[in-house]
């Protein structure tokens, strides 16, 4: 069994993003800018937040964080994008997710200009994944992709099971191991809560995928020998033992569900740093395509 460390291609992600930035601005280029808004003051947005801006100070970026209060009216967060929509200065929008009741995720995930999309929400930015077509993938997806790549981790002609049909997740990462290339070629099975005899599904896999934020779902008796295993579940779970009164656990019961893999993705210390990474790389992309 071997661990997919996002820890460790994160970093090589990050290293090599920082190079490229560092030879932008020997050029004469400008400085790549990711612009994050944070409503209200969630503990687990906040953290994921903290960790963004610590990550583009770390690569060299300029990194703008816009809070607001979690009672606002939705006008204030459209305003503030609009705000960030036409500073030129800006190359990537991120709006942390989830929203307050009173706002509409689907409106603002709209509103933000598909050119500053990193997070590759957008449906313009979908569309073109569906298509195969140059875009920003979505940062969870892309990064299991990147760590799959950094791992070698053979995909062509695998039954991949991806439990969870999120835009967020699900979806995007079912199309990403259907396309016709590395990673992916595979053949794709999208599992969700109302699918009848999930188990015998999930038995069929080389490759699953769990990312329907129920912790400890997936369990040993779920998964074939040599299986492939990517836990995308972030949880926060009451732990007295702990100093801050929480664990964090993955969708996967890792402990009995490790010794039966070939490759499996720890919970913390996995995906979630990839999304980061992924969202970097976004944003590099994004500061070159405009800047040309």
């Amino acid at each position: 069994m071997q661990i997919l460390d996002g820890k460790i291609v994160s970093q090589a992600v990050k290293d090599a993003v920082k190079e490229k930035t560092s030879l932008l601005l020997a050029a004469g280029k400008k400085t790549p800018h990711l612009a994050a808004i944070l409503v209200g003051s969630d503990g687990a947005s906040e953290t994921y937040v903290a960790s963004k801006v610590k990550s583009c100070e770390e690569i060299g970026y300029k990194s703008t964080l816009i809070r607001l209060d979690p009672n606002i009216e939705e006008s204030v967060l459209i305003e503030a994008i609009e705000k960030l929509n036409a500073d030129v200065d800006v190359d990537g929008i991120l709006v942390q997710l989830p929203l307050p009741k009173q706002i509409s995720e689907e409106k603002i995930i709209n509103l933000i200009h598909p050119d500053k999309d990193v997070d590759g929400f957008h449906p313009m930015s979908a569309g073109k994944m569906v298509q195969g077509l140059p875009t920003f993938l979505p940062a969870t997806p892309y990064g299991i992709m990147m760590m799959l790549e950094h791992y070698k981790v053979e995909t062509k002609g695998k039954h991949a099971v991806v439990i969870g049909r999120s835009n967020i997740v699900g979806r995007p990462i079912s199309i990403l191991l259907n396309r016709n290339t590395y990673p992916g070629n595979c053949t794709v099975t999208v599992c969700h809560s109302h699918t009848p005899n999930l188990k015998d599904i999930c038995l069929q896999a080389d490759i699953i995928v769990a990312a329907l934020g129920r912790p400890g779902f997936l369990t040993a008796d779920m998964v074939k020998e040599n299986a492939v295993v990517v836990d995308v579940g972030i949880t926060r779970v009451a732990d007295a033992s702990k100093k801050s009164g929480f664990a964090i656990k993955g969708d996967v019961d890792y402990a009995n569900v490790a010794p039966k893999c070939s490759f499996i993705t720890p919970v913390p210390g996995g995906v979630g740093l990839m999304t980061i990474a992924a969202l970097m790389m976004n944003t590099y992309n994004a500061c070159v395509a405009k800047n040309k």
